[in-house]
């Protein structure tokens, strides 16, 4: 028998460094995790800055907001950019394409960037296969894997 968790985790937003801007100052991305311990988190949601990371994996944040991947969970995180915006039409197309093999696309309403969110499960060849034709039927797309270093090449 489990006995629930007297302190279950909170939802919350943690603060990541992103890097720095041209000026020096840092960038940072606000993103939804789950409160564990004091400085140890679940990420709720994929990066769309921050490398290094996906939704699911636990990190350990430290005060300059710079973060650990304590544990690391099961999905992978796809970036995507291209000049100017994304045509809702192109991201309908991804959101569709990603569906496929039950992934998840996100951006912000102007959608000035992509986050795509799917499982390891899915395998690398098959996702590489679904950006690859996404990104081939629009200039300018370039996409990559933000949270795995054996795949960490720009396409």
């Amino acid at each position: 028998m489990t006995t629930p968790d007297p302190q279950p985790p909170t939802a919350t937003h943690i603060r990541l460094l992103a890097g720095h801007a041209s000026s020096g100052r840092p960038v940072f991305e606000v993103l939804p995790a789950l409160a564990l311990e004091s400085d140890l988190f679940e990420l709720a949601g994929s990066p769309g800055l921050v490398l290094g990371c996906a939704a699911g994996d636990v990190l350990r944040i430290g005060e300059d907001e710079q973060f650990e991947v304590v544990a690391q969970g099961e999905n992978l995180c796809v970036q995507a950019y291209r000049q100017g915006h994304f045509s809702p039409e192109v991201f309908a197309e991804l959101r569709k394409a990603i569906g496929d093999v039950s992934g998840l696309a996100e951006a912000p309403p102007d959608l000035s960037f992509v986050v795509v969110t799917v499982s390891r499960s899915v395998g690398l060849p098959a996702i590489e296969r679904v950006m690859d034709a996404w990104a081939a039927r629009t200039d300018g797309i370039e996409w990559w894997f933000a949270n795995d270093d054996q795949a960490d090449a720009a396409h």
